[in-house]
């Protein structure tokens, strides 16, 4: 992607530079739209793989023989008729409980799979602990989607019979989407040794948007959306406004807010009520007073679960993907996020951030500090082991 960079390149505005890590690798020539809950993505994603030519490639931490993944499963199905080159990657540990049945029948359509670590440690490089936490799904090269969403039924639409998580996703053209199949293939390359190309090459010109394709590649490039969000963080001058998930932040990424807050900074963060996985709902808890002793704001999103993972900062850089504030993302799993210099996408970002908010609870320091002594120490105890959650 070098080359197309430099072919073309754009660099970003001087009030839009001073937020990225590595300038040179945002990529202009990109359409982003936002997408809320499942509600907005899946009609898209389903469209998109409905009007694929050339190649489907959808990469999910968890796929499920659902209702939800049965509706992929026909759709990718019927492409592969049609010659159209499906390909799939889903974690072995988050796809736990897909059915045989579902794999089969998607084989006998020829869709090609790959099961990301096999829970078998009997196998070479083997590792429990290593996921491929990203959710893309990438048609023809050209149209591509990232964010928090899986493909399950607790991101669809309650009226669909869905869950009705809070979630958010980014439908992408141009440049970027290119580069998130190069991902999708190097995934696949690194685990089964076989390349394959893409027909074409990356389309320019589809929207203003200036996008950095920002990965964690297991060790070799752990800490690049980390640094991204650091160095953002550190030049915030007005707002900033953070949705995650599983907020357990790490002590200089809790630095670089304190510090922000301290400037003067609106620093908010939207977090989990109800939560998936409790364990580690209970460890960032642990982590509330002192965030708001340092002036950052918390709000408790009221339900069903908040999966989202964005950020925006200042109305002008923003990132959306399935990165996590913790460790896990942080140190072990594959992840991915779009790192977006567009004012437009952003304050739509914010946005919504603020339609969220308003229907969230504010967290007062005085009534937390009441909360019962067994909730302090189920937030200790899940805190010491914040490495392993």
């Amino acid at each position: 992607m070098a080359v197309w960079r430099a072919l073309f390149r754009r660099k970003p505005a001087p009030h839009q530079e001073s937020y990225c890590d590595a300038p040179d690798e945002y990529t202009p020539g990109n359409l982003c739209k936002l997408l809320v809950d499942g509600k907005q993505a899946y009609p898209e994603m389903c469209e998109a793989i409905a009007k694929a030519k050339h190649t489907v490639h959808l990469e999910s931490y968890i796929l499920r023989s659902d209702k939800t993944g049965w509706k992929f499963a026909k759709l990718m199905a019927e492409r592969a008729r049609a010659a159209v080159q499906v390909r799939i990657i889903f974690d072995a540990v988050g796809s736990l409980d897909l059915s045989a049945d579902y794999i089969q029948y998607l084989r006998n359509h020829g869709v090609q799979f790959l099961e990301y670590h096999p829970v078998a440690p009997w196998r070479p490089r083997w590792a429990w602990g290593r996921r491929d936490h990203r959710k893309i799904l990438v048609v023809d090269g050209k149209i591509g989607f990232t964010g928090g969403l899986n493909i399950a039924d607790d991101y669809a639409d309650p009226t669909d019979g869905g869950g009705g998580w809070r979630d958010t996703a980014v439908r992408i053209e141009g440049p970027a989407a290119y580069e998130l199949d190069h991902l999708f293939r190097a995934v696949w390359y690194r685990e089964t040794g076989r390349w394959f190309g893409l027909p074409g090459h990356p389309e320019h010109g589809a929207g203003e948007s200036l996008v950095r394709v920002s990965a964690n590649q297991e060790f070799l490039h752990r800490h690049r959306i980390r640094k991204a969000y650091l160095h953002a963080l550190r030049r915030a001058r007005d707002r900033v406004c953070i949705a995650n998930a599983y907020y357990v932040p790490d002590r200089v990424t809790r630095r670089a807010l304190y510090s922000a807050a301290r400037r003067g900074v609106d620093v908010r963060v939207l977090v989990q009520g109800e939560s998936d996985v409790p364990a580690v709902a209970w460890a960032g808890r642990y982590l509330f007073e002192e965030h708001l002793r340092h002036g950052v704001k918390l709000y408790i999103w009221p339900g069903p679960v908040l999966h989202a993972k964005t950020v925006a900062i200042d109305g002008v850089w923003s990132a959306a993907g399935s990165y996590n504030m913790d460790h896990l993302s942080w140190l072990r799993n594959l992840e991915v996020n779009l790192h977006i210099l567009d004012e437009k996408f952003t304050r739509g970002l914010e946005d919504q951030f603020e339609r969220d908010v308003g229907q969230s609870q504010p967290v007062s320091l005085t009534e937390w500090r009441l909360r019962p002594f067994q909730d302090k120490v189920l937030e200790r105890a899940f805190y010491l082991l914040r490495y392993w959650l």
